[in-house]
């Protein structure tokens, strides 16, 4: 056990909404920032824990495409929180499951002593990247930012219980932005393909990717941990398309002890995971002694997946 424990949390979401037949997608404004998104989520998360910002040890971003290049994403959310304290600020990228890594990284520093006080904040505005062209990607994002606080835990009760990352990179351009940073820089532009700077997503070869990688991934992180399937309060997977539930069913995870609002709220690629946990915690849904799974599955093609005792 990692001991860390979360003591507040908020989210962001674009009052804009746009409708596919039943489904709601949420869909920042043009005078609306990304960066605006992430600091609204994680001035809620701060006030939900009662701690100010010159508190935080570490700022971890986990955003799939951030705010610029350079500086990381961590660093100017930092900066709009606050000009002193004495944090170090840093990014973690796994795209949809940034995340789950970023909990994780944060919870090694935690349980060492090397933070006590850890900002993670994860986002996206996936509808500037997004093909209209392209109408399976268009109608499945949604833009949102979540952050969580974690800090050290006083007992040994709370914290990861086991975690497991893996990348097959024998699908790594099924999905993905070609453009951009040292690929292809901003003085090629020009000259650049103007596709290669939207999303693509190959979405059938990514769903049989997912089938074929997951139930292995699953049985072999829950023979090593030891966690049983009944011994899990709720399974808070990524939200990456309307094939979640038939997947989940494929792993056997019961439909009752799961969260599937892909109608709802779509793809909300990094924020999908914090936001959904979120969301569950506000409606008591789970509490304090609770086991939770976080999961999923990104562009690599990435699985994570980390069980968290509240």
């Amino acid at each position: 056990m990692r001991n860390c424990e979360i003591v507040g949390w908020g989210t962001s979401l674009p009052e804009r909404t746009v409708r596919f037949g039943d489904e709601v997608r949420y869909r920042i404004s043009d005078d609306v920032s990304h960066l605006d998104l992430l600091v609204e989520a994680a001035e809620r998360a701060l006030a939900k824990a009662g701690i100010a910002a010159d508190e935080i040890d570490l700022v971890i971003g986990a955003s799939a495409a951030g705010v610029q290049p350079i500086p990381c994403t961590a660093a100017l959310v930092l900066e709009r929180l606050t000009l002193t304290g004495h944090a170090a600020a840093f990014d973690v990228n796994s795209t949809c499951t940034s995340f789950i890594t970023a909990v994780d990284v944060a919870s090694r520093y935690l349980d060492t002593g090397d933070a006590e006080t850890v900002l993670i904040v994860s986002g996206d505005v996936g509808s500037r990247f997004l093909n209209p062209a392209q109408r399976e990607s268009y109608e499945l994002f949604s833009d949102a930012g979540a952050a969580v606080v974690l800090r050290r835990s006083a007992g040994p009760a709370t914290g990861v219980i086991a975690s497991a990352q893996r990348t097959w990179p024998t699908y790594a351009h099924d999905t993905e932005i070609r453009g951009g940073l040292s690929r292809s820089p901003a003085q090629a532009y020009a000259d650049a393909e103007p596709a290669d700077y939207l999303f693509d997503m190959d979405g059938r070869r990514a769903l049989l990717a997912m089938m074929r990688v997951l139930p292995d991934f699953f049985a072999d992180f829950h023979d090593r941990s030891g966690i049983a399937y009944d011994d899990i309060a709720l399974w808070v997977p990524h939200q990456a398309s309307a094939a979640l539930g038939p997947m989940l069913d494929r792993l056997g995870i019961p439909a009752d002890r799961r969260i599937d609002e892909v109608t709802g709220f779509g793809n909300m690629v990094s924020a999908s995971v914090p936001f959904m946990l979120a969301r569950a915690l506000d409606a008591g849904r789970i509490g304090r002694g609770d086991t939770v799974i976080l999961c999923g599955t990104a562009a690599g093609l990435t699985a994570n997946i980390l069980a968290l005792r509240l």
